[in-house]
């Protein structure tokens, strides 16, 4: 229960939602997790999902790791009377059994209900949280959310073009990459060779996303892209091989190489860190690529960066 807990925190500042792609079910641009969503319900302004017009009753929806949904799984099994008054309760979903839990709470002085629901996506979980304040608990009653998180669905991929449009910057040059995944809507893209199922660090991937505090005094650039490139995720033994400042697109810029391990297998990787200052935001470009393979992936990791443009 503390999981689903934790989840419904996280899901709350998730940004952004787009329009329908399928008659019943609405997937938020990025997400592959959908539902029809209840009458007076529409799309949210500040995050992935649903709201009243007076923005008292929200859907929140984002993905998870696959594991979340197994350790929920399990946790139901091992214990389905809950924990601390808390009941999980499961129903049946296009996409499988899924489980959710009802729980009476506090928005500030607001006495609200809330619902969490996990469901299995494959190679990763479909969260959807709802909060519902009192004044309207009498039109969106537990049976007519629970009908809402029946309805709910997912799709196995997301067009790439939905995904790039969500993003803060331009992408028109992808170098031959067979993959673009969404790590989180309109904030980072992962473009690879590999996809999620079997691992990207296998093969060349890149990572591209905006970093929202950095130095804007030059001095202070190295340091801060050192710093930033050995704290990678899903990089261990790091040792920065070259750090120096450059223009990149006519904008001041740092780039970074390392040497590091990377993966559940420990594949030697050489990773490059771009770093573009400007602005209240700064741009940061990853790619890794396994050691062997680097010199054919640098000039397509160069080639992608060089297409990034601001909006």
């Amino acid at each position: 229960m503390m999981l689903i807990r934790l989840i419904f925190a996280i899901a709350l500042l998730i940004p952004a939602i787009g329009p329908a792609l399928a008659a019943d079910a609405v997937f938020p641009p990025g997400i592959r997790v959908g539902i029809t969503p209840l009458v007076g319900l529409s799309r949210a302004k500040t995050f992935a999902g649903f709201e009243t017009e007076d923005n008292g009753v929200k859907v929140l929806m984002t993905e998870l790791p696959a594991d979340a949904y197994t350790e929920v799984s399990n946790a139901f099994k091992n214990n389905p009377a809950g924990a601390g008054g808390v009941k999980p309760e499961s129903i049946e979903t296009a996409s499988g059994l899924a489980y959710y839990t009802i729980e009476s709470g506090k928005d500030g002085t607001t006495n609200v209900r809330r619902y969490s629901m996990i469901l299995p996506g494959g190679a990763f979980s479909g969260y959807i949280a709802v909060q519902v304040p009192e004044n309207a608990s009498k039109i969106y009653t537990d049976d007519a959310v629970r009908q809402m998180f029946a309805s709910a669905t997912v799709r196995k991929e997301v067009p790439v073009e939905e995904q790039l449009a969500q993003m803060p910057f331009k992408v028109s040059e992808l170098s031959g990459f067979k993959n673009v995944r969404t790590l989180a809507p309109g904030g980072a893209i992962v473009i690879a060779d590999g996809d999620e199922t079997k691992g990207f660090e296998a093969a060349p991937f890149m990572v591209v996303g905006i970093v929202g505090a950095a130095p804007t005094q030059s001095e202070d650039r190295g340091r801060f892209a050192q710093q930033a490139a050995t704290t990678i995720p899903g990089v261990r033994e790091a040792r920065i091989t070259m750090s120096e400042p450059q223009r990149i697109d006519g904008t001041p810029g740092y780039e970074t190489r390392i040497d590091a391990v990377s993966g559940k297998d420990n594949t030697p990787v050489t990773v490059v860190q771009w770093l573009r200052f400007g602005g209240q935001s700064t741009l940061r470009i990853i790619g890794s690529s396994p050691r062997e393979e680097w010199t054919k992936a640098f000039p397509r990791f160069r080639a992608v960066r060089d297409g990034i443009e601001p909006r």
